[in-house]
């Protein structure tokens, strides 16, 4: 199963995701986001805006690789990724 690795940022919107290790079922981006809000809710949204697309300020990484589909999400995960959920914080 993937592995989720999140900034420190969002464990202040999701303090039960904290100090626990994240694996979650999923092939694609998508199904990882669907299952983290299955396990969290409101974690897609925060993720990602009404229309399911990721938010300007999140960025989100397969191993190295910065996903490339950030409308649909289609970017593939295999079993041993570790997908990183970034937020940049912003403001001034």
């Amino acid at each position: 199963m993937p592995r989720i690795a999140l900034t420190q940022h969002l464990y202040q919107f999701f303090p039960e995701l904290k100090d626990t290790d994240i694996e979650v079922e999923g092939d694609t981006v998508a199904a990882v986001i669907a299952a983290m809000e299955a396990r969290v809710p409101g974690f897609a949204f925060y993720i990602c805006d009404e229309r399911d697309r990721l938010r300007q300020h999140v960025n989100v990484f397969v191993g190295n690789e910065r996903v490339k589909d950030r409308v649909t999400l289609t970017d593939p995960v295999a079993p041993s990724a570790t997908v990183h959920i970034i937020q940049a914080l912003s403001g001034g």
